[in-house]
């Protein structure tokens, strides 16, 4: 994906203020908490050798979504005015943008993306702080550890408020770690309601979740 494809779909906001974190066993809120969750049906998979995303994990993806590498890395090498801005969507708190599945095929209006980063001794949950503390409109983060696939990791709801549109939208994001670096998997969306519509291709993603790093 060309560099300035990664700047598709960015909206720009001002900082509103942030609210103390939470956390407990049923804390994510949304189709995502526990026991209303509603999966969407497969459409392929990305992360496995010869997919269209080779990452540290593999999981089903859902039907008429469609994936494309991104090489977050080469946002640094950008010139011009343009480097910085590119720089700032690639990269957010540890991990890099390596994959966009897209929903528009779908009839949706986002993407499930997927962030890695380097192997360190950093878990799950410091992973995902770092992450959301990294994107100044987010607010209200709330974190529950969760099994997911064949691996168990932490799951963040949060919201974006952007002061250009005068409005909140609801954000939600999984962290694991695996032997060569955590892999973060976030859902955003136009809105709430497109993000609501996309959860069911997000639990997907995260029941299906299995490493493929050695």
């Amino acid at each position: 994906m060309s560099l300035a494809a990664l700047a598709t779909g960015l909206v720009t906001g001002l900082v509103t203020g942030c609210t103390a974190d939470r956390e407990g066993p049923d804390a994510a809120s949304g189709a995502s908490a526990k026991g209303s969750a509603k999966v969407a049906k497969r459409g392929g998979s990305v992360g496995a050798a010869g997919s269209a995303c080779e990452l540290p994990v593999a999981f089903d993806i859902a039907e008429f979504w469609k994936a494309k590498a991104v090489d977050g890395a080469d946002a640094s090498g950008a010139g011009g005015d343009l480097a910085e801005l590119l720089d700032a969507f690639a990269h957010q708190g540890p991990v890099t943008l390596a994959c966009e599945i897209d929903a528009k095929p779908a009839g949706k209006i986002g993407f499930l993306r997927v962030w890695t980063g380097a192997a360190g001794k950093a878990d799950a949950r410091t992973v995902l702080k770092e992450f959301v503390a990294a994107e100044p409109q987010a607010s209200g983060a709330v974190y529950r550890e969760v099994k997911a696939g064949d691996v168990t990791g932490v799951e963040v709801a949060y919201t974006t408020t952007s002061k250009l549109l005068e409005e909140s939208k609801q954000e939600h994001a999984f962290a694991v770690t695996t032997s060569e670096g955590p892999v973060v998997l976030h859902l955003g969306g136009l809105d709430t309601g497109e993000h609501d519509a996309m959860l069911p291709a997000y639990e997907l993603a995260k029941s299906t979740l299995r490493t493929t790093a050695a």
